[in-house]
């Protein structure tokens, strides 16, 4: 399986057929990188440590699509959560061993979803959705309470859609806890987008990398910081690592290259 490098991740060059095809015969823990997650990346060592455990990272954004190109090792398609979750449910339609488990969303939002999901579906394919209380990854009992309620579900897949870099850390933190569940899927707004609370954007606007600029305008308080500021230096980083002049300021990736030279 090709990966290709951006900035300090490797994105796994893979189709979606593909992926769907090894996901329902060897499992795994997908996690779907963005420019957001690719900026938070440099510098967030938990996140960074997080990601070293997904099975799959697949492309999340035209733009990390484009910036692959402008590299010159081009990712073959982007497999954003929003469109894989939904080709999931529908590739495992027939298949009695997918219990999925949705975690995520406002009050409510969850259970919603799992009923638009089955309905589409056309069987009980969600077995069970929580939507969890704002701040749950900081309060302990909470999140084993979380993990009992999974773990009773009887579900061999976890959906989980409570924003990056939260739900990736809590996946690092309570997989292991997690006694049945084989594949494991970070979805972001997925759940909300399929209880219909949220509308994605247009797939002509995705398609051209101007999802972010639908969200902003759908929410400017929460996410005007994240996609005009904090996000802009990747383009500059790009250009570094184009012309190989690229270092990755990532503290726990220091360290390793420190343990290897030792």
């Amino acid at each position: 399986m090709q990966k290709i490098n951006i900035l300090n991740i490797c994105i796994d060059n893979l189709s979606a057929k593909d992926l769907l095809g090894k996901l329902v015969k060897e499992g795994g823990v997908v996690f779907t990188p963005n420019v957001d997650h690719v900026i938070k990346l440099q510098q967030d060592k938990e996140f960074y440590q997080a990601y070293q455990i997904a099975n799959y990272k697949v492309c999340d954004s035209q733009i990390l699509v484009y910036a692959s190109k402008f590299l010159g090792t081009p990712i073959q398609e982007k497999i954003s959560g929003s469109d894989l979750f939904p080709a999931f449910c529908h590739h495992s339609r027939t298949n009695e061993e997918i219990k999925i488990f949705l975690l995520g969303g406002a009050k409510g939002v969850a259970k919603r979803a799992a009923r638009r999901i089955n309905q589409k579906v056309g069987r009980e394919i969600v077995i069970a959705a929580h939507s969890p209380s704002y701040g749950f990854e900081k309060n302990e009992k909470e999140c084993l309470e979380i993990v009992d309620k999974i773990n009773c579900s009887g579900a061999t897949v976890l959906a989980i859609g409570v924003g990056a870099p939260k739900q990736e850390k809590w996946i690092y933190k309570y997989r292991s806890k997690l006694s049945n569940i084989k594949i494991i899927l970070a979805v972001g707004a997925t759940i909300d987008f399929e209880s219909g609370t949220k509308r994605r954007a247009p797939k002509w606007i995705s398609d051209l990398g101007l999802e972010w600029c639908h969200r902003l305008l759908s929410e400017p308080k929460r996410l005007s910081k994240r996609y005009l500021v904090d996000d802009l230096p990747f383009f500059w980083l790009i250009v570094k690592q184009k012309f190989k002049l690229y270092r990755s300021d990532n503290v726990l990736e220091s360290e390793d290259r420190l343990t290897s030279v030792k």
